[in-house]
């Protein structure tokens, strides 16, 4: 994207622009800090394990990747108790969080074996669990893993959508927080 122009004058003249250029240090938590600056919305990716035990475990590093075929990805840490379940697991769904669900996406993002105790959810024909009362849920086909530093880039082929909740709004996440869209 060029620079933009406005009424003749660039745009950086008229704003201070702090930038880190090639060959300047930054620390991993000034990474994480730029990263937070983009809103994202919260997920929680669901799975079995050896077709026995539920897995889940929160992301806000989501994104669609493709209409044909329909794929979509999501980023899951090597160090996560779920990391070898859901990097081997054959099918997996991606449960797109409500405002009013919070509780659960810190539920899923806690370090725990048994994070489906208490937790509303369904097992679908295929052996993938499906949690209740989401906006949507996205049940997926393993597509795809690549490496991504010290992360998986899990890519899926959606071969199923439930609509839960077209009457809610999303949980956001934003500079390190829960936010909501502003009302209308």
């Amino acid at each position: 994207m060029g620079q933009r122009r406005m009424q003749g004058k660039s745009l950086r003249k008229r704003w201070k622009v702090e930038s880190v250029q090639m060959g300047d240090s930054f620390t991993a938590l000034d990474f994480r800090s730029a990263c937070g600056q983009f809103a994202t919305g919260v997920c929680v990716v669901t799975g079995m394990l050896d077709n026995k035990s539920p897995v889940g475990v929160t992301i806000n590093s989501f994104s669609s990747v493709s209409l044909e075929p329909p794929l979509v990805l999501f980023c899951l840490d090597k160090n996560a108790l779920s990391f070898d379940a859901f990097s081997i697991a054959s099918r997996f769904a991606v449960n797109i969080l409500a405002e009013d669900q919070q509780a659960l996406s810190n539920n899923f993002a806690r370090q725990s074996d048994d994070k489906f105790a208490d937790i509303d959810y369904q097992v679908t024909e295929e052996g993938v669990p499906v949690l209740e009362n989401c906006l949507t849920v996205m049940e997926c086909r393993m597509y795809a893993v690549h490496d991504g530093g010290d992360h998986q880039i899990i890519v899926g082929e959606v071969s199923r959508i439930r609509k839960q909740r077209e009457d809610a709004r999303p949980l956001l996440y934003f500079r390190g927080g829960y936010n909501a869209l502003a009302s209308d």
